[in-house]
């Protein structure tokens, strides 16, 4: 991707963004452009200026042009290791931002009358997980990892539903979405994408920028759900502190 006569363009405080994307490659597709230049200890202006040294327009085209290098989504690769996507997601959510995301969902959560924990697939399989420590602390959890599923709620119940999806764009998710929504339930998106379809439809959006990883003719989802995980024991622990409190 960066050529020899591109690096001879750079000058210094560029090439500490060059040196930051190389070290970080699988992790700069999913990060702002705040925060690559914070980590850079660079100026947005100076990311700007190296992505159109590099041939792009901005910094949107050159984390599109960074994943398709990466080889994201792409078949019979070798998967790389994901401890820097990781910690980049956990200094992301460490933040005061990101915490005070995590709050406003435990407050939506903790006074509901009925929570629903959703998803299909490998999603499906953290669905069930997550209804059950949410149990284990206290907030009884329904988990639905069938797309049809009957969801039944009268006008005076309360619901929100916790809705996991890697992708947010999977049909059968966005379909119970939908019913949850038309049945007055309050979504929450847990997702690798803060701009996808699902994402657009939920109340509240906890992104974790996690690449997307298949494999094999099948197309196995090898996706990791480290930070979906987390996500959940974050949410549940904190609803259980606010119920104690």
């Amino acid at each position: 991707m960066f050529t020899a006569q591109e690096l001879k363009s750079l000058n210094e405080l560029e090439m500490l963004v060059y040196q930051y994307v190389t070290e970080h490659r699988s992790a700069v597709p999913y990060m702002r452009i705040r925060e690559l230049a914070t980590e850079a200890h660079v100026s947005t202006t100076t990311v700007l200026h190296f992505c159109k040294k590099m041939g792009c327009e901005g910094f949107s085209q050159f984390k599109w042009k960074l994943k398709e290098e990466n080889g994201i989504d792409t078949q019979d690769k070798d998967i790389p290791d994901a401890l820097n996507e990781l910690q980049t997601f956990f200094w992301r959510v460490g933040t005061p931002a990101y915490r005070e995301k995590l709050e406003q969902a435990a407050a939506i959560i903790a006074r509901m009358e009925r929570i629903f924990v959703v998803g299909i697939g490998n999603s499906g399989s953290i669905a069930s997980y997550g209804a059950r420590y949410f149990s284990n602390l206290g907030k009884f959890a329904l988990s639905v990892s069938d797309p049809f599923y009957p969801i039944t709620l009268t006008d005076c119940t309360s619901a929100a539903a916790l809705v996991f999806s890697v992708s947010g764009e999977t049909p059968e998710v966005l379909k119970l979405a939908h019913d949850l929504r038309e049945r007055g339930c309050t979504l929450l998106a847990v997702t690798g994408n803060e701009s996808c379809t699902l994402a657009q439809v939920c109340d509240l959006t906890l992104p974790y920028y996690t690449a997307a990883r298949r494999s094999g003719v099948e197309n196995y989802d090898l996706t990791s759900q480290i930070p979906a995980v987390y996500l959940l024991e974050s949410l549940a622990r904190r609803v259980h502190n606010r119920l104690n409190e």
